[in-house]
């Protein structure tokens, strides 16, 4: 795997400034840092720290991932922030006596983690998370009782963005650990759609185990149990969760239930305009996308279904979040490459890579799917092979 060097990042980080017709004045302020430290940094002629580098992708709106070609720092860096992140949860009951932020700058870190989460910013969500789940922890504690239902609602959402960096990155344990405590912070809010919320991100633990079965039954409970339709935010609750209940069923080889969920989803979705609902996007995009995910879930004959989607319809970049963008094509060149139309397969792992790359990287399907191009007769193709080596996959 190629590294990193000094020069390939630094003009990684001017291009990206200039992209965005900044000088180098303008994000030397924005970044805290020395104007001399950050022109040298862009000639290659100094490597800059973790925190420096960190700090000039946040000036320039960027996760850090994207201003890197080595996917082992990446991941390393990742992989380096999960003790810290074990020590956050761990603390939930017995926070530390550090200071209380008000809930007003609170709801802003949260929604931004949350808008991290939604675009595969991982590595951000990675160095930001362990010490706004303490800030969270601790509020909660201190919260009066006027305001404890909103901390824990907006805790739910930060377990939530922790969630998504150790599940996909392959701390299952810590993952199911966290859903456990989004279930409980949901109980302290006292909000029936939160409560939902948490089940269709409990999934994951059924995915995980592969428990698909145990997790219809689960979901399907749920949405028994979830209000009744109403306000927006309580259809596109109601309407997630058969959204997930679909697909899961459709892992558990039960087409008559995956068929019954999606006609469901997609009558609630028919409801609402397209948006992110809790933290969920839900709407009429998101279930087609979800369409697509059930057929590759059935496989066999079911796959012409996905691909008749895609021929005829793709998500818009300024309606749907990038990393539910990024898995409509990795599921589509899933469907593809099973109907032998292998450079398409290609072209939508490349589609889903421009997208959100860090998702991409993670993701096992992107890498099953590169690997067996290679070995269909085509491992001479220096583009192909260069993607395999990007992601990992030998």
């Amino acid at each position: 795997m190629p590294t990193d060097t000094p020069r390939v990042v630094g003009q990684r980080i001017a291009t990206a400034r200039r992209t965005r017709r900044m000088t180098q004045d303008d994000l030397a302020r924005a970044a805290h840092v020395s104007l001399s430290m950050l022109q040298k940094i862009e000639r290659g002629a100094r490597a800059p720290s973790d925190d420096t580098f960190d700090a000039i992708a946040a000036a320039l709106g960027l996760d850090p991932a994207r201003l890197l070609t080595d996917h082992h720092r990446t991941e390393s860096r990742v992989h380096d922030a999960m003790p810290a992140l074990s020590a956050a949860i761990a603390a939930y009951d017995v926070p530390d006596d550090g200071s209380v932020r008000p809930v007003h700058d609170l709801h802003a870190s949260v929604a931004e983690a949350v808008n991290w989460r939604l675009a595969a910013q991982y590595l951000r969500l990675a160095t930001q998370m362990p010490g706004l789940l303490a800030d969270l922890t601790r509020a909660l504690h201190a919260a009066a009782p006027r305001d404890r239902n909103e901390v824990a609602g907006l805790l739910v959402s930060g377990y939530r963005a922790a969630d998504a960096i150790a599940y996909k990155f392959g701390h299952r344990d810590l993952s199911a650990r966290l859903v456990e405590l989004m279930r409980w912070a949901a109980a302290q809010a006292g909000d029936d759609l939160l409560t939902a919320t948490v089940a269709y991100v409990r999934t994951e633990t059924f995915f995980a185990a592969r428990t698909h079965t145990a997790g219809l039954r689960a979901l399907e409970a749920a949405i028994d149990d979830a209000p009744a339709p109403g306000p927006a935010r309580a259809i596109a609750a109601r309407g997630a969760l058969h959204m997930r209940a679909a697909v899961i069923a459709g892992r558990a080889n039960d087409a008559h239930a995956a068929e019954r969920h999606l006609d469901e989803a997609r009558q609630l979705g028919d409801l609402v305009p397209e948006g992110v609902y809790a933290g969920t996007a839900f709407g009429p995009s998101s279930v087609r996308i979800h369409e697509v995910s059930v057929a590759v879930s059935l496989g066999d004959a079911h796959v012409q279904r996905a691909l008749d989607v895609a021929r005829e319809w793709e998500p818009a970049r300024d309606e749907i979040p990038a990393e539910r963008r990024s898995g409509f094509y990795i599921e589509l060149a899933r469907a593809q490459l099973w109907g032998g139309l292998r450079d398409d397969a290609f072209e939508s792992l490349k589609v889903a890579r421009r997208i959100a790359p860090q998702h991409v990287r993670e993701h096992p399907w992107a890498q099953q799917d590169i690997a067996t191009l290679r070995r269909l007769k085509r491992s001479n193709r220096e583009d192909l092979t260069t993607f395999a080596e990007w992601l990992g996959a030998f």
